[in-house]
């Protein structure tokens, strides 16, 4: 690799809590964003990407389950992504001469495009990347309509959230300093990927752990904007038209009533719903609606970093090891739902003893027909005397 050059990161602006957003691109084109934490001792210089740019796979192609009207996406880039390198050749660190990675310098926390994504790089309008012949989604109804064979191609982004330049660890391990810096990371970046064209749902979440599929144990998570609006919020959508616009906040009262919550704050309260599905499963919702994270306050926004540590901490003192998991962020459509449709986290991890995993086999794989393994009051009990035994000062 090249000797570094050094510039100032462009369009340097100041967002919630003193985080410094600064935006460059890659090599290849792609986007890269910093977001340095208050009182940062990082310089404003950033190294420029010197690796050789390499073109980008062609957007995947989706393809219409005229069973289910659920769209796939063939993304067969994806078969090259990294899998469990050694920590030398970490491709989410900062870049040395001898490992070429995806960033060039030191960072707090670093967003940037993925380089095998999903969804993407086309966007819905022409800007010259799509591939040839492609047909992208022509919005909500098109996407709808019957018909055998139907495809659309794969437009939206793929980005990737590194939370630490850090070889190992996760959300939970961070600073709560570091962990208020990526939610205003991931409040800014829902913000700009629903103002891209074509975009139905932002969805931020974290893989953590071998058991969930993760292949590389650096501390990141990722976001996806997708052309179109989820089958799970679809579902979530037809409940909200079953049960009533309020739905959202009669849970909440619901579960605060109960005995299954785990913790709760002025602005946040999480808890083990009424119908758990995995052996542990939490909720995590805001007192106020709000359907995404670009709409919370810097209140809730600052009592969340260490809300949610201490959870994820609970969580991992379960066991003598770390717990695998799956931390889904929840947010409204871009374009519909917004005013029922609440920012919510839905933490699940398949890890049912420890040395036991659950398995989807036949029931819930085949016919989506759950079976509980552990009553959620007694996952909830064992859960808040974990998160109990967390030290305030650790936070």
């Amino acid at each position: 690799m090249n000797t570094p050059e050094f510039r100032t990161a462009t369009d340097a602006v100041t967002l919630g809590a003193g985080v410094v957003k600064r935006s460059t691109r890659l090599a290849d084109g792609r986007e890269l964003i910093y977001y340095d934490d208050p009182g940062t001792t990082l310089d404003p210089d950033r190294a420029l990407d010197r690796r050789e740019p390499v073109a980008r796979p062609e957007t995947a192609t989706m393809r219409r389950d005229v069973l289910t009207g659920d769209w796939v996406s063939i993304a067969a880039a994806r078969q090259n992504r990294a899998f469990l390198p050694p920590a030398e050749l970490d491709p989410l660190a900062p870049q040395t001469p001898t490992n070429p990675s995806e960033i060039p310098s030191l960072y707090d926390v670093a967003v940037f495009e993925n380089k095998s994504p999903s969804f993407g790089p086309a966007l819905a309008e022409a800007h010259g990347d799509a591939p040839a012949g492609a047909d992208a989604p022509r919005g909500l109804d098109d996407l709808d309509a019957p018909g055998l064979g139907r495809t659309r191609t794969s437009v939206g982004r793929c980005e990737v959230v590194c939370f630490s330049p850090e070889h190992s660890g996760s959300f939970g391990t961070q600073t709560a300093t570091r962990a208020r810096t990526v939610i205003e990371a991931w409040a800014d970046r829902t913000a700009e990927l629903s103002a891209l064209p074509g975009i139905e749902q932002v969805f931020p979440f974290e893989n953590r752990g071998e058991a969930i599929g993760v292949t590389l144990p650096h501390p990141h998570g990722q976001i996806y904007a997708y052309p179109y609006i989820t089958p799970r919020t679809t579902s979530l959508l037809a409940s909200i038209d079953r049960e009533g616009p309020d739905l959202f906040e009669r849970i909440l009262e619901f579960e605060r009533a109960g005995e299954r919550v785990i913790l709760a704050g002025e602005h946040w309260t999480a808890f083990v719903p009424f119908a758990a599905r995995w052996p542990i499963e939490v909720h995590l919702l805001p007192h106020r609606h709000v359907p995404d994270f670009a709409h919370t306050t810097d209140a809730e926004r600052d009592e969340l970093a260490p809300l949610y540590l201490r959870l994820l901490r609970g969580v991992d003192a379960l066991y003598d090891t770390p717990t695998p998991y799956i931390a889904a962020w929840h947010q409204a459509p871009v374009h519909r739902g917004r005013d029922t449709v609440r920012l919510h986290l839905q933490l699940t991890s398949p890890r049912r003893a420890a040395d036991k995993l659950k398995y989807l086999a036949g029931s819930e794989a085949a016919m989506g027909a759950w079976i509980g393994d552990i009553p959620p009051e007694a996952a909830a009990e064992r859960l808040r005397a974990a998160v109990a035994s967390i030290p305030e000062e650790t936070l």
